[in-house]
Parts: C-alpha cells; structure tokens; sequence
C-alpha cells in the first residue's frame, strides 16, 4: 500500500495562521514600541476609541481575552493615564471604559505608525487581494467564533503519564 506524502506545512491553514500572527504581531509591537505599548493595549485604546463607553465584559468579548488579561491590561491603561473607569451608573459593580485625554492625543499620534505597519506587511499584496484577504479572514472567523472563547487560547494540556522503567 503506497505511503501518503508528508503534508507541506507551508499549505496548513493553522500553520499559516499562526504565522501571519507572527508577522502582524511583531510589525505592530514594532509600530508601538516607542511608547511602550503592546499591540494588546494599542488594540484596547482602538477599540475604545472607536466604541467609548463600552464595560470591561464587553470589552473582553470583542478582543476574545478572558478577564484576568481584561483587567490587567484596563488597570495598567488607566495606571498611565490613557483610560478612564467610570462607575455604571444602571449597574454599580460594571464599570464604563473611556479613552482620557491622553489617551485620545496618543491613539491619535500612533495610528498612522499602526496603519503603516498594516500596510507595509500587506504590501505583497494588491488592494483587491488584501480586500479578499480581509473578507476570507473574516469569514472563517465567523464561523469559529466558539474557538474564540476566552481560555480557548490556552488549552489545557493532557496530563503525560511518565514511562515506567522495567
């Protein structure tokens, strides 16, 4: 019975996928790291910037992270002073996030860097290209949005049962 050939990793969606999270990971780290933010909290100050007044859950939910990052990330935020937390004034425990000043001033001054960078790692490709790309990436994201729950991230691993010696 003939053997398979081994499958080419370089034609595995995931193995690609975590690659192209490489690249845009380190391009944006790179476009941010004169001020000392990852591309986590940039990507925090964007969403907030373009939907203010969301909660810390919300918040969450739209960046697929669990709450221990959530509020890790919201408190060094607002440690630097770039966000505020409100109270919720419906319901008390929430609290309602918002970019301060110097916040909307730093987003303002670095989304040209992070655009620049988007564009520098897609430049290979033409606009129509990065179009379907972006349609293509959205689309499967769609359709696996129970993989993006927060702790999917970091799966547990299976206990390995060590070898017994005989």
């Amino acid at each position: 019975m003939p053997t398979k050939p081994p499958i080419d990793p370089r034609h595995s969606a995931i193995y690609l996928g975590r690659r192209f999270f490489q690249v845009a990971h380190s391009a944006a780290a790179e476009a941010h790291a004169d001020i000392g933010l990852s591309p986590l909290e940039f990507g925090v100050l964007f969403q907030l910037h373009d939907r203010p007044g969301v909660d810390q859950n919300t918040l969450a939910e739209r960046l697929a992270l669990d709450r221990t990052t959530t509020s890790t990330t919201v408190l060094k935020l607002e440690q630097l002073g770039l966000i505020r937390r409100d109270v919720n004034r419906s319901d008390r425990r929430a609290r309602i996030l918002r970019l301060a000043p110097a916040g909307v001033a730093l987003y303002a001054s670095h989304r040209p860097k992070a655009q620049a960078a988007q564009q520098r790692v897609l430049s290979v490709l033409t606009s129509a290209e990065r179009k379907q790309l972006a349609e293509l990436l959205t689309r499967v994201i769609d359709a696996n949005q129970h993989y993006l729950q927060p702790g999917m991230i970091r799966p547990r691993r299976a206990k390995v049962k060590p070898a017994v010696d005989r």
